[in-house]
Order: C-alpha cells, then sequence, then structure tokens
C-alpha cells in the first residue's frame, strides 16, 4: 500500500513562498534573487531521473546541500566558487552567476544507459564520440586510460542534452576558446580531486557533471553543485570487480537504484513517472546519507522541520547583518 512519503519524516518540504522577486523553481530546488545581486538557492527532497521530477526522497535536500558545500571547499583552490555563505542546511546564499551555455561532463568509466552515454554510443560500434577515439575492446563499466570530457548543451524542460565536442563548443561560439580552455583545466583538476578523495572513502566517481558562469564582475565561477549523487555517479568500491565480473550493475551511492526501479516498470520517460514503493525511495535515502557520512567522516544530523521557517530566519538574518 503507497503511503505519502512526508508523512515518514513528518514534515517533508515542498514549497517555500518568500515575498522575493524572480523566483525559479528547477528540479530539485527553489531559488530567489536577493539585494547585492545574490540568490538564495533552497534544496528540496525532490529527485529527478529520465529529465522529469519522479518523486521525493526523505531528508535528501540537506544531504544535497552539505554534500556540495563540503565539496566546494575542497575545490576552493582550485576555482572560486558562488557560495556566500550557508545560512541553513537546506539553503545556500550564491553569487548570481550568469551559467555558460554549456554543462561540462566528465567521464572516467564507460558507462551508462542514455543515449548520449559513453557505453550507448560505444555499443552500438559508435568509436568516436564528443570528439574522442576511443580504442577497441572496451567492456561496460571498464576505467577509461584517461578521463574524458564530454560537453552538453543546456537542455529544455523535459529534452535530453545535445552531444557536442569541444571543439564543436568553440566553433559555434557558445564558450571562447580561452575560457573554454579554462574550464576544462579546472575541471579536470577537480574531477582527479574528486577521484582521489571518493576512493579514500570507499567509493568510485565514475562521472560527473560541472557548471560553470559568470560572476557580475567577470569572473569565472564554479556554480550548481558538485560532487553530490544528484550530478555524479558514485560506485561502491569493496563490491565493484566482484558484481562486475558477474555482469551486474555495480552498487551505486547515487539516484542510479530509483533510475533502475523506473526502469524495471517499462517507463520511458515518456508521461507521468510511474509510482514506486516509499522502500525504494528510503533506501536511496539511505545512500545519500552514507555517501555523506562515509566521504566527510562525519554524522548527518538533519535540522528540524519545517524547513521553510528556518530558512526564513537565517534569510533575514543574513540580509540584515
Amino acid at each position: 500500500m503507497q503511503s505519502n512519503i512526508a508523512e515518514l519524516i513528518g514534515s517533508a518540504f515542498t514549497e517555500i513562498e518568500f515575498d522575493l522577486p524572480d523566483h525559479r523553481s528547477g528540479k530539485v530546488r527553489e531559488s530567489w534573487s536577493l539585494l547585492g545581486e545574490r540568490r538564495l538557492l533552497v534544496t528540496t527532497d525532490r529527485l529527478s531521473a529520465m529529465d522529469r521530477v519522479v518523486g521525493a526522497a526523505p531528508f535528501k535536500g540537506q544531504v544535497l546541500n552539505q554534500i556540495a558545500a563540503w565539496w566546494f571547499d575542497q575545490c576552493r583552490d582550485v576555482i572560486a566558487n558562488h557560495i556566500v555563505s550557508i545560512p541553513d542546511p537546506n539553503a545556500t546564499i550564491a553569487i548570481d552567476a550568469n551559467p555558460l551555455p554549456v554543462e561540462v561532463v566528465v567521464r572516467g568509466h564507460i558507462t551508462g544507459s542514455t543515449s548520449t552515454s559513453l557505453w550507448t554510443m560505444y555499443d552500438r560500434g559508435d568509436r568516436d564520440v564528443y570528439g574522442h577515439k576511443l580504442p577497441e575492446g572496451l567492456t561496460k563499466h571498464q576505467r577509461l586510460p584517461e578521463p574524458l570530457i564530454t560537453p552538453t548543451t543546456k537542455a529544455e524542460p523535459g529534452a535530453h542534452d545535445e552531444p557536442i565536442s569541444s571543439e564543436g563548443v568553440v566553433e559555434s561560439g557558445l564558450v571562447p576558446a580561452a575560457v573554454w580552455s579554462e574550464v576544462c583545466e579546472a575541471a579536470l583538476e577537480i574531477f582527479a580531486r574528486g577521484q582521489l578523495l571518493a576512493d579514500q572513502a570507499g567509493f568510485i566517481l565514475a562521472d560527473t557533471k560541472y557548471e560553470f558562469g559568470y560572476a557580475p564582475d567577470g569572473t569565472l565561477l564554479l556554480i550548481d553543485e558538485v560532487h553530490t549523487p544528484d550530478s555524479s555517479r558514485f560506485w561502491r568500491a569493496d563490491t565493484f570487480d566482484e558484481r562486475v565480473a558477474q555482469g551486474l550493475e555495480p552498487e551505486s551511492h547515487d539516484k542510479e537504484p530509483i533510475r533502475l526501479a523506473l526502469k524495471a516498470t517499462g517507463w520511458t520517460g515518456d508521461g507521468p513517472a510511474p509510482l514506486l514503493d516509499d522502500e525504494a525511495w528510503i533506501d536511496t535515502s539511505i545512500r545519500y546519507i552514507e555517501f555523506y557520512e562515509g566521504l566527510t567522516g562525519t554524522s548527518f544530523e538533519p535540522g528540524d522541520y519545517p524547513v521553510a521557517e528556518r530558512v526564513a530566519v537565517a534569510l533575514n538574518a543574513e540580509v540584515t547583518s
């Protein structure tokens, strides 16, 4: 029998309404413009798959916000980021950056099941993907000889991102050559650091997505989120070799369990997402929390609900200080 996920945790965050201008609602967060060219970003418990919001995982928003904050600290010496302050477990005050029209996907393993994934393209015979020449004989989930940058254009809501090569990014005028070179250098350095820190915590960073943008003064910034279970694919390292040898999917610490559960229903992304058992959502939350604790070495301590009131108090303190 289906029950309301919100009831399982008392009062789950769904929407926050402030008397603030320029409200934007993304798939997994809400944002509002603030004075001083800043934005209030509030994470939600919503989870997306196949370009659709498909449900809510308890405490996901707080875990997402805190993991991203932790990673931004690890990358601060590589490139500046948009965080101004974190006034609440669910909220971030950020510089209102103008994002580049290209998302930077870095892949360390050949994997994935969507039409733009490396493994899907390779399995159908493509050997020249995203401007990279791939060798023969690669197997699914194998680590690549070196990480590859596979850019995608910004997708319209409900549509897949379009693949493009680095050469195409520059030749089409999407990003100037010098800026794209800086972006790629930073992305590869951040990914290498991510692989190292994940390995130390018993995880494998398979692939990830980065976003970059310009601050109002023209500074290039790392924005959005970094190495979270929403933006990256993490596998358990201790069971990886055995499961791959058996032809099984690696154990995941991202939202892959939800993707697989949706796939098992036969849903292809068209129309409303099917309902999944509460157990699937709770299991996903556990994976998010286990990832946070394993990575940071600290216990996850969720803030008290309701989120809206907490953020409002924190925001008032921020804007009046």
